[in-house]
């Protein structure tokens, strides 16, 4: 018999994106509203596609570290 613990992982949002820029983790998951961007665990925003939302998350790191 399954435990809850492992249904939770089956059901876990898996990372079409996984990238570590300098100290930060972005990640980009799948969801049913489009692409959604997090940066250190922190949600920033959804996009419509995966290639816009790797674009935003870059451009906000960049303006950010300044």
């Amino acid at each position: 018999m399954k435990s809850f613990s492992d249904i939770r992982e089956a059901y876990a949002k898996k990372p079409v994106f996984n990238k570590k820029i300098g100290k930060v983790k972005m990640t980009i998951v799948k969801e049913p509203k489009g692409f959604c961007v997090y940066l250190d665990g922190d949600k920033l925003d959804v996009y419509k596609s995966q290639k816009e939302a790797e674009k935003a998350g870059m451009t906000f790191l960049k303006q950010d570290k300044g």
